[in-house]
């Protein structure tokens, strides 16, 4: 005797989501209004830090090297201390060693890795501490003479100071990851007025996705960080150039191009000195406390012979750019500011490493731009252009941040017709440093402690991907009407079967509930009592247009393996299951995307069968005989 059964029919129209499952709700949204009010609150905040740590810088240089307590801008290149100007970056080295060691190991670096791998390993939790401690330190860092920018402390300021509110908040630790890229990302908005180019960091280095959960805060962020820099520092391009570049030719184009594979080249070049020299640093027989201290001994010496290179020098590149330097002197400056940098930064000390970047790039670029001029002299290449590419190509070649090596360059200059150039030296830059060199100079130090960094920032596959596609449409489903016993019996016949629920529905394929494994083997239950009456969760579900993030984040909540997949039109009916073997699986799908050249699909169809009263669900195309 066969047993009869009851098929359901397939459905697969696509709908609303299910009642129960609504992806986008007010709350979100109005979650997402409380997230960007913080962020904006933060970029408030970071922009007089800004203004307060470069006040800081100022004073301190003015005190260091030329014994005045004044805010002007005027830069230690010009000082008259003779042979003692050796000493002072090495006793702000101590300075700031003993701040490392009695405050807070975390000043030390140039900021952006640092906060990488807050985000990536500690839930973008940094100490609050940083907040005041890296601007302090790196002001005297820079101020008595360190070859720094003030764009890494201001980052690494702004992260921990939206990480910190992020702390004192109940907030999921996603969106205090996004309020330590707003942070950061308006703290480099701030002190160079870059609004775009910053958001474009905090993609590329920070965030590592493209949602507008994160990109709205974000950008609030940075047109906040816009405006205070505008407030503060002024409305003029921070690296203006004397004269407006024209646009560039197919012979020019060609010629930045490969500008930009000999500075990609410098740029990994350039990487692996300053971490030769961070393991030289390691090998010390010393504490670490003490090599800031050494490194600004170099840093000292080199400023003695090359004063350009002390300090944060912003005004070498806009020297650069302008053209007004000779190639001796930007010979110099290019090679002393980078063994001073290099062996300064190695040294574990506190300081940024973008205005360093691009003063080497934009004097590689000037030089190499010259030598072009010299033996192409209609190539229509120009010097102030070569410098401008050049600068931006050592970042993007450096660190890999494309797009926000292309938009800085023209933010900060205010040169649209330098996209061009721009475009094909980074790209060009980008693409040596992407075959020859696995990790960059953010990545490396973080890299040598296990942390792996994404390299892609593709769609989730999960939310790419419906239930309808992976659900299975022949399973094992449970009439309510069973008892306990009748399918005990059946699962000693079916050993294969390794889920830890079952889904319960009417003889008419109904929906009632999902019923656990310890539940149904408990030995508090007659073995006569009908399976209907254990359920104790009855809606949960989901439904074939709901994606499988959706169902992942269901499974997760509810603490389940198995989904039943409600009919879209009859939203009480069953038509199949989805399982977490089924989400596993769709990951092939995602891999085939990459690897099969001609890719094939094919949908087997079924559908699943229902035994009544007395008799089981069976996941077979054959029925079971008595």
């Amino acid at each position: 005797m066969v047993r009869n059964k009851i098929p359901i029919s397939v459905s697969l129209n696509p709908v609303l989501e299910a009642e129960n499952i609504p992806p986008k709700t007010a709350r979100n949204k109005r979650r997402l209004l409380t997230i960007s009010s913080l962020a904006v609150a933060v970029a408030i905040c970071i922009s007089f830090i800004a203004k307060i740590l470069v006040y800081l810088i100022y004073v301190i240089t003015n005190i260091s090297f030329y014994g005045n307590f004044s805010i002007s801008n005027i830069g230690p290149s010009h000082n008259s201390w003779g042979l003692f100007v050796i000493a002072i970056p090495a006793i702000g080295g101590i300075i700031v060693g003993l701040m490392a060691l009695y405050g807070s190991k975390g000043i030390r670096g140039h900021g952006i890795p640092e906060a990488m791998e807050h985000i990536l390993t500690n839930q973008s939790r940094i100490k609050p501490a940083i907040t005041y401690l890296k601007p302090i330190s790196s002001a005297i860092s820079i101020g008595t003479g360190g070859p720094f920018g003030a764009e890494g402390p201001i980052i690494a300021t702004g992260g921990a100071l939206g990480s910190t509110i992020g702390q004192l908040l109940k907030i999921t630790h996603n969106e205090r990851k996004i309020l330590l890229a707003a942070g950061a990302a308006a703290g480099m908005s701030a002190i160079f007025g870059s609004p775009i180019a910053a958001i474009f960091l905090a993609i590329e280095l920070l965030l590592f996705e493209f949602s507008p959960r994160s990109i709205i805060p974000v950008s609030l962020a940075c047109i906040t960080g816009a405006a205070g820099h505008h407030f503060l520092f002024g409305q003029t391009p921070v690296f203006a150039m004397s004269a407006f570049v024209a646009p560039a030719n197919n012979y020019a184009l060609l010629a930045y191009s490969v500008m930009g594979i000999v500075i990609g080249l410098l740029a990994i070049a350039a990487t692996k000195i300053v971490y030769l020299i961070e393991d030289g640093f390691e090998k010390l027989p010393i504490h670490w406390m003490w090599w800031p201290a050494i490194g600004g001994l170099a840093v000292g010496l080199i400023g003695y012979f090359s004063p350009r290179t002390l300090g944060v020098g912003y005004n070498n590149i806009t020297d650069i750019l302008s053209g007004t330097m000779t190639r001796q002197v930007i010979l110099s400056l290019c090679i002393f500011k980078f063994i001073s940098w290099a062996i300064a930064l190695g040294s574990g000390t506190s300081g940024g490493t973008l205005a360093p970047l691009m003063t080497i790039g934009g004097a590689i670029g000037a030089l190499l731009g010259s030598i072009v001029l010299y033996i192409f002299p209609s190539s229509g290449v120009t010097m102030p252009l070569a410098a401008l590419v050049g600068m931006s190509a050592m970042f993007a070649g450096a660190s890999r941040a494309f797009l926000t090596s292309i938009i800085f360059a023209l933010e900060t200059t205010a040169q649209s017709n330098a996209l061009l150039p721009l475009l094909a030296t980074c790209g060009a830059s980008y693409f040596v440093s992407f075959f020859l060199m696995e990790n960059t100079i953010m990545t490396e130090k973080i890299a040598r402690r296990g942390v792996k960094t994404p390299e892609s920032y593709e769609p989730d596959l999960l939310e790419k991907i419906n239930v309808g596609q992976v659900m299975e449409k022949n399973g094992l489903i449970i009439s309510e009407d069973n008892s306990i016993k009748e399918v005990m019996d059946w699962l000693s016949e079916e050993p294969d079967y390794n889920n830890n629920y079952f889904i319960i529905s009417s003889v008419d394929g109904e929906y009632r509930g999902i019923l656990s494994s310890s539940t149904l083997f408990s030995k508090h239950h007659k073995a006569e009592t009908l399976i209907g009456k254990l359920i104790k969760r009855k809606h949960i579900s989901i439904n074939t247009n709901s994606s499988l993030r959706t169902a992942v984040e269901m499974m997760a909540k509810e603490n389940i393996d198995v989904l039943p997949v409600l009919s879209n039109e009859n939203k009480n009916n069953v038509i199949g299951i989805l399982s977490y073997q089924n989400i596993i699986s769709s990951y092939n799908h995602g891999i085939e995307e990459h690897t099969k050249k001609h890719p094939e699909i094919s949908i087997k169809g079924g559908s699943l069968k229902i035994l009544i009263r007395g008799q089981k669900i069976i996941r077979s195309w054959k029925a079971k005989e008595i």
